[in-house]
């Protein structure tokens, strides 16, 4: 273990939302390696481009120690790697580790005596442990806690937050011996100006990143369901909302779409390990399925709306404003508009998908949806307002000019006024 963090060099394998915005805020202090795996993510980042739109270029130049690399030998130097790479879930709702495995490997394959391994990805109570600390042994030939150690600090990163950032945000740490925790913690008090939370474990640690977004998934689903309640009972949510919220310990959550990287995601993580030992969680995996089916449930209000005014489904225009899964972002991952553009494809429906703010060339790849550059005017029979881009916001009621004299606005995010849309959460 080093006495002095003089001595350390930097990895971070991962250059996303995630390990991006860390690499600079490092690359600022000390000499730092961004790996990617990404050969077209590195070319970009070169050049001064982030296409997450999480650092300006302004702030890429000033990062002065950081180099990009797509070549896993330029991390043989490295003493202290952290590694940032996504952890989805499958088809089927499984957590998704090939990534994870697959950057331990590569982190595996350069470790020396008495090098640091630091965790950020999101996983399960255990998977430090049990999945990333054998890859690192098997492909070193090294011990953990004899020749090296490893640790744990979750990510708590709000793609398009430019108020939150990694700096600001505090901190938990931990790492697999208390020597190896202090050194880590130390580490990150470097950049995170809001401070550190040593945590007693690795496994603490990761318990903690799981609950957190498991808790705001469960407090958002019970919104959806007190919605779809009011919704037969002709009350409007936001109103009563508004009126709970003047009580000083209310929660102000508000229903929607739960998709990205975290809420929608982490849950899953949980319970799989919760089955795994033995026990089938209840209100963890209720909230999950109804947070999943909101996409059908907006499709079915809508096409009971367009019912009542004799309008047909089949064949009709439908526009879908935003794909990202959050306002002012281009992040896609796990956005469940999707769900909204697949059931109306079910209907027959003819989808024209606009955002000003995801990439189209993702959008194809992913999910196979072709964004429109701009929608017609006068040419919808149905608007969707799926996402709160400040564009839409601005647009405001404008956004009518967009539908045929008779149609309907679906407005899942309180952009327009009450009276301003025929259909809302």
């Amino acid at each position: 273990m080093y006495d002095s963090l003089e001595s350390l060099k930097i990895a971070i394998i991962g250059l996303g939302y995630v390990g991006l915005p860390l690499a600079v805020e490092f690359g600022r202090r000390r000499p730092v390696v961004g790996f990617d795996i990404n050969a077209s993510r590195i070319t970009a980042l070169k050049g001064g481009i982030d296409t997450t739109l999480e650092v300006t270029s302004e702030e890429l130049a000033q990062a002065s120690n950081l180099v990009f690399s797509a070549n896993a030998a330029d991390l043989a130097d490295c003493n202290f790697l952290i590694v940032t790479v996504p952890t989805p879930i499958d088809a089927y709702n499984r957590p998704d580790l090939s990534a994870l495995v697959s950057a331990s490997r590569t982190a595996g394959a350069g470790l020396k005596k008495n090098d640091i391994v630091v965790f950020e990805s999101t996983v399960y109570p255990g998977a430090t442990e049990e999945v990333c600390v054998p890859v690192l042994e098997a492909v070193s030939g090294l011990k953990m806690n004899v020749d090296f150690f490893v640790g744990y600090s979750p990510e708590r990163i709000n793609p398009g937050d430019k108020t939150h950032r990694v700096t600001d945000i505090l901190k938990v740490t931990s790492g697999s011996t208390p020597e190896a925790a202090r050194k880590i913690d130390a580490v990150y008090k470097e950049i995170i100006r809001a401070g550190t939370h040593l945590a007693d474990s690795i496994r603490i640690a990761e318990a903690a990143k799981v609950i957190e977004n498991t808790q705001r998934d469960v407090n958002i689903a019970l919104i959806n369901e007190l919605a779809i309640i009011f919704n037969r009972m002709n009350i409007d949510t936001e109103s009563v909302l508004a009126a709970a919220g003047t009580k000083w310990n209310f929660l102000p959550f508000r229903p929607g779409l739960v998709g990205g990287h975290c809420i929608g995601v982490d849950p899953y993580y949980l319970t799989h390990k919760a089955e795994e030992i033995g026990y089938h969680p209840e209100i963890i995996l209720a909230g999950r399925r109804l947070n999943d089916n909101m996409g059908q449930y907006v499709v079915s209000q809508l096409v009971k709306a367009m019912a009542k005014k004799r309008m047909s489904i089949a064949n009709a225009r439908v526009l879908i404003l935003g794909l990202t899964f959050k306002e002012n972002c281009p992040d896609i991952r796990n956005t469940r508009v999707v769900d909204i553009i697949n059931e109306l494809r079910e209907y027959e429906a003819q989808v024209d998908v606009h955002d000003p703010w995801a990439l189209p060339a993702q959008a194809e790849e992913e999910y196979g949806v072709q964004l429109i550059d701009a929608p017609q005017a006068n040419a919808y029979d149905a608007i969707v307002i799926a996402v709160a881009h400040e564009q839409f916001v601005k647009l405001g009621e404008g956004i009518r000019e967009f539908g045929k004299d008779q149609h309907l606005i679906y407005d899942l995010k309180y952009v327009l006024p009450a009276n301003g849309s025929d259909l809302r959460l």
